[in-house]
C-alpha cells in the first residue's frame, strides 16, 4: 500500500471535516492578522475570504453529520466544500494574475481613475475615496502575494475535502 493510498484510507470524512474547519480558522485568522498589522485587504481579496467564511459552517455540519448520521450526508457536504475551494482556487489565480499584470481586474481597484474638475472637486474625492488597488500586493513572501499563496492553499483544502468525500469505508 502506497503512502498516498495509507493517507487516503486514514482520512476518513470526520477527520477531513476536522481539518478544513481548522484550515479555513487557521487561514481567517491569519489574514485578519495581516489585516491588523496593516496590510489593508482591496476588494478582491474581501471576496477571496468568502469560501474560508463559508466552510466554517459547511465543515462543522460535515463533521456533525460524519458522527450522527448516514456516511452519504457527511460526504455530500465534503464534496460541495472541495468545489467551493476549487472556485476560491479559481479565483485567488484570477487575483494573482491580475498582480503581476497577465489580464486586467475590476475597473474599481485597478486604477481606473477619473479626474476631478476642479480643485473642490478634488478635495472632495480626497475626504471620500479611499481605493486599495486589487492590482498591487500589499506583500509577497517567497516571491508571491497572499493571493497567489491562497491558490496552493485552497487547493490543498479542497483536496483534503474530496479524499474526504471519496474515503474508502473503514473495514
Amino acid at each position: 500500500m502506497t503512502l498516498f493510498a495509507k493517507f487516503r484510507a486514514a482520512l476518513q470524512p470526520v477527520t477531513a471535516a476536522a481539518v478544513v474547519f481548522a484550515a479555513a480558522a487557521a487561514a481567517l485568522a491569519g489574514a485578519w492578522t495581516f489585516q491588523a498589522l496593516g496590510f489593508q485587504p482591496c476588494e478582491l481579496c474581501l471576496i477571496e475570504r468568502y469560501p474560508y467564511y463559508a466552510a466554517l459552517p459547511l465543515a462543522a455540519a460535515a463533521y456533525f453529520l460524519a458522527r450522527n448520521a448516514p456516511p452519504l450526508a457527511a460526504r455530500l457536504v465534503l464534496g460541495l466544500l472541495a468545489a467551493i475551494f476549487v472556485a476560491g482556487a479559481g479565483l485567488a489565480a484570477y487575483h494573482a494574475g491580475v498582480e503581476w499584470k497577465f489580464w486586467p481586474g475590476p475597473a474599481g481597484c485597478t486604477g481606473n481613475y477619473v479626474a476631478p474638475t476642479s480643485m473642490e472637486a478634488f478635495r472632495a474625492q480626497l475626504e471620500k475615496v479611499h481605493i486599495v488597488r486589487c492590482d498591487v500586493p500589499a506583500l509577497r513572501i517567497l516571491g508571491l502575494s497572499l493571493a497567489g499563496w491562497n491558490v496552493p492553499v485552497s487547493l490543498a483544502i479542497a483536496l483534503v475535502a474530496l479524499l474526504g468525500a471519496t474515503a474508502p469505508k473503514k473495514a
